[in-house]
């Protein structure tokens, strides 16, 4: 009978033959923790954290209450124009013409800064507040289109009152004025609209606080 034993050292293909399967199962230990690694994804955040939230409505408010600042200027400037031509009314001179022209530049500089303030809020507005961000938007728009009919309809007549006879300066005298309670009255309604996004941004300030204070209770 032919007894077959291992050589006393081992050939290249024994010592491969030994290695391999070691080799495959330390690859499989290391794969296995970078696959649980891959399969494994993190729950889906639903809501920001509560200091991010916070952040978002202290800036909602800040915005509501500068658009609210700037509108009240609006309408004070809109309203001086407006009186400074009725004062004027039934004379013609350069210098009252100028004036005015003067007082409408103010009032619709002021409305475009109010533009400004309310596209400002309305890019921050809470979730329940974006309808009245909008409709400030909106509104403000309208009292900037009026101030730069008015400051055109002035700067016509401050022309007229330099170059034309006293019937045309009267003229444009008068429509200056009309263009100018119109810019009045667009500029409070956006006022009006300003202030109604301050009071609800206030009011859902004061309804997301309310169950933290609850809590401490």
């Amino acid at each position: 009978m032919t007894h077959h034993t291992l050589p006393l050292f081992p050939t290249d293909r024994v010592v491969r033959a030994l290695i391999a399967p070691i080799a495959i199962a330390m690859g499989a230990a290391a794969f296995a923790p970078a696959a649980l690694a891959q399969d494994y994804t993190a729950p889906a955040q639903l809501s920001p954290p509560e200091g991010g939230a916070q952040k978002a409505r202290d800036a909602a408010a800040r915005s509501a209450r500068d658009a609210e600042k700037a509108a009240r200027k609006a309408a004070d400037a809109a309203e001086a124009a407006a009186q400074r031509s009725k004062v004027a009314a039934g004379k013609v001179s350069k210098a009252l013409a100028e004036g005015i022209r003067r007082a409408a530049q103010k009032a619709a500089d002021a409305a475009r800064r109010l533009e400004e303030k309310t596209a400002a809020s309305s890019g921050k507005a809470l979730e329940e507040t974006r309808d009245a961000a909008r409709a400030a938007q909106e509104e403000s728009a309208k009292a900037v289109t009026a101030s730069r009919e008015a400051l055109a309809r002035a700067e016509e007549s401050v022309q007229r009152a330099a170059q034309s006879g006293k019937e045309e300066a009267e003229k444009a005298a008068q429509a200056t004025r009309e263009a100018l309670d119109k810019a009045e009255e667009a500029t409070r309604n956006a006022a009006r609209a300003a202030a109604d996004l301050s009071r609800r941004t206030a009011e859902a300030m004061k309804r997301a606080a309310r169950p933290a204070d609850a809590g401490k209770k």
